[in-house]
């Protein structure tokens, strides 16, 4: 039997938000912690942050100057805790 090696993926997230101060990405692959990944803005509306992410399967949001956001580029969601939905990113056997 061979063994299969799951390789660790860089996985860039984006978001168009102009006339904002603060994009922040937030998920379960960082706890949730806003101090973790900020994005940056590219200078033209659109905030990208990269990070590099084991396979598995992922809940996010953007916090977006305090507000929480779901990811407008994913379908893929699922109700979280607080009856909202959170984004869903799924890099299961990739």
């Amino acid at each position: 039997m061979s063994k299969q090696i799951f390789k660790r993926r860089r996985i860039t997230f984006s978001f168009e938000a102009t006339a904002v101060g603060e994009v922040i990405l937030m998920g379960d692959f960082n706890n949730w912690n806003p101090k973790k990944h900020p994005m940056k803005n590219d200078g033209s509306g659109t905030w990208n942050k990269t990070v590099v992410l084991s396979p598995g399967k992922y809940e996010y949001k953007f916090c977006v100057d305090g507000e929480w956001k779901k990811d407008p580029r994913n379908d893929q969601t699922c109700l979280n805790c607080f009856g909202t939905q959170n984004s869903v990113l799924n890099l299961e056997g990739l």
